[in-house]
């Protein structure tokens, strides 16, 4: 299963390039009770790292409740008191993106897909992992106000 979803990806990234479309996606900052962040490796793209779970907006779905539903799918859990934090652009694959970043609570524990989400797990905010994206350290780093949002990804 690992393999197809690795192939989408990359069929995904060239139309990307090629057709350089307009899209939505969102990305959530959950926390539990111990004030711990939640990183998710996803099952393909870059794997190896740590990243904030998320996903796209569906045409006729608002970005809260596309968080609501990436949480859901991914973590078989439900996101408490989410509330959005900053809107993000992005031209890094090659498509025109949007990122609308939400904060919220989770009280339960993660159960990842295993399609999508091969791993998830809570993080210290002084312990987190070496292999971490370099836009999830730069959204935590405006989260504790070590950086300003500049409303790049």
């Amino acid at each position: 299963m690992g393999g197809l979803i690795q192939l989408a990806y990359r069929a995904h990234k060239t139309f990307w390039k090629l057709f350089r479309p307009r899209t939505r996606g969102v990305k959530v900052m959950l926390f539990n009770d111990g004030g711990e962040v939640l990183l998710i490796r996803n099952s393909y793209g870059s794997s190896d790292l740590f990243v904030l779970p998320g996903g796209g907006v569906r045409p006729w779905e608002n970005p809260i409740d596309a968080a609501r539903r990436e949480i859901r799918e991914e973590l078989g859990v439900v996101a408490e008191a989410l509330a959005p934090v900053s809107t993000h652009f992005t031209s890094a694959e090659g498509k025109r993106d949007t990122i609308f970043m939400f904060e919220g609570n989770l009280m339960e524990v993660p159960q990842p897909d295993r399609i999508e989400v091969a791993e998830a797990r809570f993080f210290a905010l002084n312990a987190l992992p070496e292999q971490i994206s370099p836009a999830t350290t730069r959204r935590l780093a405006e989260r504790s106000g070590e950086a300003k949002t500049d409303g790049s990804w």
